[in-house]
């Protein structure tokens, strides 16, 4: 809707950049190769009727989550040994369902109150990878093998960059690791998190069914508007690019297509849910499976908005280490399910 406010005059309605892509590439095709159009259009209308089960799965549990308060539980996982921190960081980052945005200011906190950077770090990494709207979308997509693979990858690069980050704390990278100045938000309107007990009967306050209609209202258009994204994208590859070249760059076995995944991974990812439709229909196209779940792990964490939540906090020579873990740690995910798989 455009709004008119005394003295600035009219603003134009803004637009997702994420539906503004999509337009832009249908209108691409109706004018350079008219005679695509209609199959590029049904192929994307397919694929995301397709996937509107697990969409609605995905919306209403993360909804449930988040009317309920539970992300309160997450405190917990920074109490006690610093071991058991890091394991504990590690398996709740990756499978909360929180923005990266949102726990800025939790972050913010810890830190400067003295929790160990090893068990933040393992949060991070974890964090950006996996939650149970991911999960719902992979395992429709890629299959429930692969997306509980996802799963332990996610807590399995925490946990090498906790203990990575504990072994190496002493040395010069982690000395003084915080900014002076920390930013503690980006946009995302997160307000004072984790305070409070969860309540998992959250219709009997008013407050939280706002918070459940807002929250499933939210992840609705922000799926629905990324994943029509990928399936465009996807309808394209699918016309425009050879299989062969996929198979020939990305596809046999062996080290480089992991490599070549993390690191093509890391500037190409747009989304973590539109890298879902991409990365099955490169399977298709002949990429490896190693390679793949290199490209979404190295790719999660290094997004925008999980490396915005580590940048706005820490010095540079912490967060080259926060992606120097990231690469590690897809590397040997893209190993052990290429060996499986």
């Amino acid at each position: 809707m455009a709004d008119v406010t005394s003295g600035q005059g009219h603003r134009w309605p803004t637009i997702s950049k994420a539906w503004a892509t999509s337009l832009l590439i249908l209108v691409a095709v109706a004018v350079f190769d008219p005679t695509e159009f209609m199959s590029v259009v049904s192929f994307a209308w397919s694929a995301l009727l397709g996937t509107l089960p697990f969409i609605a799965f995905a919306v209403f549990a993360v909804a449930y989550l988040k009317a309920t308060g539970a992300e309160t539980l997450l405190a917990r996982a920074f109490e006690g040994n610093e071991l058991r921190m890091i394991v504990f960081a590690a398996f709740l980052g990756g499978l909360s369902p929180f923005c990266s945005c949102e726990v800025i200011p939790f972050i913010a906190a810890l830190l400067a109150v003295g929790a160990p950077l090893s068990a933040v770090m393992a949060f991070w990494l974890a964090s950006p990878l996996m939650d149970p709207a991911m999960f719902s979308i992979t395992a429709g997509i890629l299959g429930f093998e692969f997306a509980l693979a996802k799963v332990l990858a996610a807590v399995s690069v925490g946990i090498l960059g906790g203990l990575g980050t504990k072994l190496l704390k002493s040395s010069p990278v982690f000395a003084d690791p915080l900014k002076e100045t920390p930013q503690v938000g980006c946009g995302c309107g997160a307000k004072k998190p984790f305070e409070g007990k969860p309540l998992w009967t959250f219709w009997q306050e008013g407050p939280r069914n706002a918070i459940f209609r807002d929250t499933a209202l939210t992840n609705a258009l922000f799926l629905l508007k990324w994943l029509t994204l990928a399936y465009v994208i996807e309808a394209l590859m699918v016309r425009y690019i050879p299989a062969e070249l996929v198979a020939q760059v990305l596809g046999g076995s062996g080290l480089m297509p992991i490599l070549l995944g993390a690191f093509v991974g890391m500037p190409a990812y747009l989304n973590g849910y539109a890298a879902v439709p991409l990365v099955n229909e490169l399977l298709a196209m002949g990429m490896a499976p190693g390679a793949a779940m290199s490209f979404m792990i190295a790719g999660g964490v290094s997004s925008i908005p999980a490396a915005i939540a580590v940048w706005a906090l820490v010095k540079p020579r912490v967060f080259a280490a926060y992606l120097t873990f990231a690469v590690t740690g897809a590397v040997l995910a893209g190993l052990a399910w290429g060996l499986w798989a």
